[in-house]
């Protein structure tokens, strides 16, 4: 009979398994359409169905289109060396772009959006920066894309299919083959097959939230000063869930995706809040 040496999984140290607590909070609790029910003291939840449907087709073009000259754009202008993300810079930004929008109403959109999505990605790419990301890989310019993703569900989604987890893994497969697209061609080309498809997959939740922002544009006399409001609002929505996505990210490669996700589990089956 051989001696076989078992060799246990690392455990998570204190500091690390308060991160990933943290990280859970912001990836399975926070809500964009909580901020904005807290933030105008009505309910937002549901209101997207009240969005006018012209309106709501302009925004998924507007999606579309914001999502593709953000992957372009950002990243190419990014510093690569490591620093800590800024806290205020883009909620800043995002407030200036968000006001012009509020005064203007839906005929903004279309400016307005990709403009407020350019903000968010370099948001999103600092955050990712800071958590040790190789911000010139196309891996890590893809998974800053999938925030958006992970930043969109719906009231009624099923709790289990869209968790963190669940839409990684229905994005795994696409952000591998346009990882390994980028790679061999040296550039971003938002027009490859690959890409448009990843980029679809992404708007399809990006989108509910553009709806949630929308519908909280309609509150009456919401204006310049409440259109601000909503997009400081929109840019912490997605700066909160890329720190627990990029946190998460940092402790696989300390300890191996297998651990981190077996310990996020028991944490978000736990309710953590």
């Amino acid at each position: 009979m051989s001696n076989e040496i078992l060799v246990s999984a690392p455990a998570l140290s204190r500091e690390d398994r308060a991160a990933l607590t943290q990280a859970v909070r912001q990836l399975e609790h926070v809500s964009l359409a909580a901020r904005l029910t807290n933030l105008l003291g009505k309910q937002i939840e549901l209101a997207g169905a009240l969005v006018p449907r012209p309106a709501r087709a302009i925004a998924r073009k507007a999606t579309t289109v914001a999502l593709r000259v953000a992957l372009r754009t950002v990243l190419k202008r990014m510093d690569a060396r490591q620093r800590p993300a800024s806290r205020n810079l883009h909620k800043a930004l995002a407030a200036g772009s968000g006001a012009l929008g509020g005064a203007l109403g839906f005929s903004a959109l279309p400016v307005e959006l990709p403009a407020s999505t350019l903000v968010m990605l370099s948001a999103i790419a600092d955050i990712a920066r800071a958590e040790g990301e190789d911000i010139n890989a196309p891996e890590t310019g893809l998974a800053c894309l999938q925030v958006f993703a992970l930043g969109g569900r719906a009231p009624d989604d099923d709790a289990l299919e869209s968790s963190y987890f669940a839409i990684r893994a229905v994005l795994a497969q696409t952000i591998s083959e346009a990882a390994k697209y980028m790679l061999q061609k040296g550039a971003i080309d938002a027009n490859a097959p690959v890409l448009v498809r990843l980029i679809s997959l992404i708007a399809a939740r990006f989108g509910v939230v553009v709806s949630q922002k929308m519908a909280a544009q309609l509150v009456p006399v919401i204006g310049a000063v409440g259109g601000a409001a909503v997009n400081y609002a929109f840019v912490d929505h997605f700066q909160s869930v890329a720190r627990g996505h990029f946190t998460v990210r940092r402790l696989e490669r300390t300890y191996g995706a297998e651990v981190v996700k077996a310990e996020y589990e028991l944490l978000r089956l736990e309710d953590v809040t």
